[in-house]
């Protein structure tokens, strides 16, 4: 970054022969967060990890952040405070400054992130670029955010030890730029709406078809298989690589799962048949998407 926060606009530099990554994502209060659920910090970790995320399914490396807030009347000081501390810390540890934003008032808490990024030219990993005969991979573990959710919903007080993944998520950055440093992924997208949703996308914009193992998904302790396919905010990786790539069993310290395969689309299929689940006997059934929608029981 060229120039901070003083001016009417940051001055950002971007290197010769890479490009400007730019992504956006609006948390607002009762329907991505609740102050009663979530403490302070949490959600100023969550509001930035949204984007930071994004960036990482890309390749890329974060550069600058802005930070608009949209404040209720009688809004408690403590609680910013606390929200700028947890938005702040995870921007040290991801080497990212907040380069600017806004104030204003608003019937209820609403943050907007804005988180700008770099790749080198023509290396984006994009959600295009998945072929027949690709391996399906994640990183981490998936259904524990929303394991978490419901037992929020449920009235319980969530493990501490097993509910980092809701209240902390970690943006897989390293990963995402170890892969598109060592040329691996063929497409890449990052596991906020769900499994059964974001494949979909890659399936979509590379036009192709897909079948998921279920027995090979890496499920999270206290999550079922509903959740690890629907369940959404894991923020975890999901890409694409060609059978002969050497994908190692964890990337950045982060475990690496295969999970299925990407298949070719026939010319007239169902939509409901571009991605399909095969059980442990063999059987096959689609997978509809139904991902998370925020603050909604599953």
């Amino acid at each position: 970054m060229a120039h901070g926060i003083g001016d009417d606009c940051a001055v950002l530099r971007v290197p010769q022969g890479w490009r400007a990554l730019v992504t956006t994502d609006l948390c607002v209060e009762d329907v991505h967060f609740r102050r009663g659920w979530h403490p302070a910090p949490s959600v100023g970790h969550r509001c930035l990890a949204r984007g930071l995320s994004d960036i990482a399914a890309m390749g890329g490396e974060p550069v600058a952040c802005f930070l608009s807030l949209g404040l209720p009347p009688g809004f408690s000081q403590k609680w910013l405070t606390g929200f700028l501390r947890g938005l702040l810390k995870l921007a040290q540890e991801s080497k990212v400054a907040l380069a600017g934003g806004d104030t204003s008032s608003a019937p209820k808490i609403t943050a907007d992130i804005v988180v700008v990024g770099k790749v080198p030219a023509g290396r984006a990993l994009l959600r295009s670029g998945a072929r027949p005969g690709h391996g399906i991979f994640v990183t981490g573990e998936l259904g524990g955010a929303a394991a978490t959710l419901q037992q929020l919903y449920a009235g319980e007080k969530p493990d501490a030890s097993h509910s980092l993944c809701h209240f902390y998520p970690q943006p897989r950055l390293q990963a995402g730029r170890w892969l598109r440093a060592n040329r691996l992924a063929g497409a890449a997208i990052d596991l906020s709406d769900g499994l059964s949703v974001d494949l979909r996308h890659i399936c979509d914009e590379s036009r192709v078809s897909a079948i998921v193992e279920t027995d090979a998904l890496p499920i999270a302790m206290r999550a079922d298989l509903k959740l690890a396919l629907h369940g959404g905010e894991d923020y975890e990786l999901l890409f694409t690589a060609s059978k002969n790539a050497r994908i190692p069993a964890s990337i950045a310290g982060v475990p690496v799962t295969r999970i299925g395969e990407i298949l070719p689309c026939s010319a007239g299929s169902s939509p409901a048949r571009i991605v399909q689940l095969r059980d442990s006997i063999g059987r096959l059934r689609p997978l509809k998407p139904a991902g998370w929608e925020h603050l909604r029981k599953i």
